[in-house]
């Protein structure tokens, strides 16, 4: 992902935690948010409490890589925050991906395939 689909700053954080609304599952929360752009932001939260930095890191590894996978599926027009829960530490790639698509489908943000 560039840079211009990220959500970095703390401000932009607390604005998408006040305004979007948050769904979830056992391993992720995420909150959605509408904005203007014709491209979808992604901001990632995996607590310390979560695991050790290369468990905390090969997690936001996989959500990356995750939403690289269903940006044709995902809402453009969105600003997405993933927060991590401790279940997902224990979780592969492929089971990541499935708990998010589940997450993004209780949100409806994702698309039908055909």
């Amino acid at each position: 992902m560039n840079k211009k689909q990220r959500v970095k700053k703390n401000k932009e954080f607390q604005t998408i935690f006040k305004k979007g609304k948050s769904f979830a599952n056992r391993q992720f929360v995420v909150y959605c948010l509408e904005h203007e752009e014709d491209f979808f932001r992604v901001g990632l939260s995996v607590s310390k409490k979560v695991g050790n930095a290369v468990a905390r890191n090969r997690i936001k590894r996989y959500i990356r890589q995750t939403f690289l996978e269903l940006k044709d599926e995902v809402n453009t027009n969105m600003d997405y925050i993933i927060i991590a829960r401790n279940p997902a530490a224990k979780l592969d790639f492929h089971e990541t991906k499935k708990s998010i698509e589940h997450v993004l489908k209780i949100a409806k943000v994702i698309k039908k395939k055909n």
